[in-house]
């Protein structure tokens, strides 16, 4: 594995007892970087993060993240995955669901630990809600919610972020506010986001991960309608940015 990469696959295969979901992925992922991921539904995007977290193993192939198997790494990474098993009329607040990002760590039972507590107050800061940590989960917004679950993957003090769709069912607004703060988490660490906005990918991310079966990379700008299409199956429309700054359709 090479100093720049902190996610390194290579040749990696994969089925559930079936064809194949993803069949020779060789795929770098540098450290610090902002990656989108996309693709088809079925195209094999969730089981890609459940193999860089260790969650599945490859049937064939090797894994690498910081350097080491998955599963020896997992507490440098925070997760949020698709669906996120949290009834919201629960009776619980924002930081008793910031806290379970501590769950798994080297302690005894019992109550948390100070450590733990400012872990998920540093965390709630960091996404704009240390003030609501004493709020119902149930009071707050769509958005609000979702960066609740960014804080509780936060609360482990990852070095690799991992999301799954967060921005599913948001309004435009909240998406872009969502983006905007994974692109400033991203200045300390690396963000693996998986999404079908298409539209907007070249906006937020410098890096672009197409996900069919196989696996291409792709620079943002670089990527083309064509290759999307070719992976969608119909035709998809992009916005790159300007020279000026702001987005440029291309039709």
């Amino acid at each position: 594995m090479t100093a720049e990469s902190v996610i390194r696959l290579n040749d990696v295969n994969f089925s559930y007892d079936g064809p194949p979901v993803l069949e020779k992925v060789t795929l770098s992922i540098a450290e610090r970087d902002l990656v989108c991921v996309i693709g088809p539904n079925g195209g094999g995007k969730s089981t890609l993060l459940k193999i860089m977290l260790g969650l599945i193993e490859p049937s064939s192939g090797t894994v690498e993240v910081c350097g080491q198997v998955p599963a020896k790494t997992r507490k440098q990474i925070g997760y949020m995955p698709q669906y996120a098993h949290l009834d919201p009329r629960f009776p619980v607040t924002v930081f008793d669901v910031v806290l379970m990002g501590r769950l798994g760590r080297a302690r005894s039972w019992g109550p948390y630990p100070w450590a733990d507590k400012a872990a998920a107050l540093d965390a709630l800061e960091e996404v704009g809600l240390a003030d609501m940590k004493s709020r119902p989960l149930s009071a707050l917004s769509g958005g609000q919610r979702q960066r609740v679950l960014i804080a509780r993957a936060l609360a482990c003090a990852p070095r690799i972020l991992l999301l799954d769709e967060p921005m599913a069912s948001l309004d435009p607004k909240v998406q872009d506010d969502l983006h905007h703060l994974l692109r400033k988490l991203n200045e300390r660490l690396t963000v693996v986001m998986v999404s079908h906005d298409l539209g907007f990918v070249s906006l937020f991310f410098r890096t672009v991960v197409c996900v069919n079966h196989k696996v291409h990379t792709h620079p943002c700008q670089e990527l083309t309608e064509k290759q999307v299409a070719d992976m969608y199956g119909r035709a998809v429309r992009l916005l790159h940015h300007t020279r000026g700054g702001e987005a440029g359709g291309r039709s």
